[in-house]
């Protein structure tokens, strides 16, 4: 599942991991990310110490066995730079499904400033986003799956069975509710990153009005506002 920050990823990653058949990874890429680039996050060397920051190795450990019928990967398509950016990516993983989670870049932006200060169209990562869902429908001959991080918290149920009919496997009822508190597989930038999806046990419902947003903020959205629709018109 390839998303951006604040996308109601790990919501969703607490949805799949919900089910039996099903084993979750959180953004296997990161630590990688951070040593490539330096980029100054919250939490950056704690989150290097405790990862897999080879590129090659990362990519090898998940293309391996897995021990249950579905594997679910969280990804974010920022991470995705030096030796596996996305433009490799398509040519060593074509086996994997890819899917996509989008969410409203207002609402991203305005989710991503109450957590970091520093922020750009490009760490937001819709160009990205876009660039891998074109060249994965260009591989496959259609669209592949999109799901809006709205419809998900408007009608869990029927966005999420669409979803897992997309693809190609059962919708199970457990994918709606979680317990509340740290997971084993939440990554160690957890208790940064994830307040909210913490003290959760389930989707939270509809969202509000856009924010509104003015200066940086709205610059930032109206370069990623192009990248989102593009992707919205392919929804499950």
């Amino acid at each position: 599942m390839w998303s951006g920050p604040r996308n109601l990823s790990t919501a969703m990653m607490r949805s799949f991991g919900s089910r039996a058949d099903t084993v979750v990874s959180d953004e296997p890429y990161y630590g990688a990310y951070l040593k490539q680039t330096g980029d100054d996050h919250p939490m950056a060397e704690d989150v290097i110490a405790a990862m897999d920051c080879d590129w090659h190795s990362v990519t090898a450990a998940l293309s391996g066995p897995c021990d249950r019928p579905i594997w679910y990967q969280k990804h974010m398509v920022h991470h995705m730079v030096g030796p596996v950016a996305l433009g490799d990516l398509a040519d060593f993983r074509p086996e994997f499904r890819h899917a996509f989670l989008i969410r409203a870049p207002e609402r991203v932006i305005a989710s991503y400033a109450a957590k970091r200060e520093t922020m750009t169209a490009q760490g937001l990562g819709f160009a990205q986003q876009r660039e891998w869902f074109d060249r994965e429908a260009d591989r496959l001959g259609h669209a592949p799956p999109v799901v809006d991080s709205a419809d998900v918290l408007a009608d869990p149920a029927g966005t999420l069975a669409r979803l897992c009919a997309a693809l190609g496997i059962a919708f199970d009822a457990a994918m709606l509710r979680w317990p509340a508190g740290p997971h084993a597989s939440d990554g160690v930038w957890a208790p940064h990153w994830y307040g909210r999806v913490l003290a959760s046990t389930g989707f939270d419902g509809i969202e509000g009005p856009l924010p509104v947003l003015a200066g940086d903020a709205a610059r930032v959205r109206d370069e990623c506002r192009p990248h989102y629709e593009h992707l919205a018109g392919c929804k499950v």
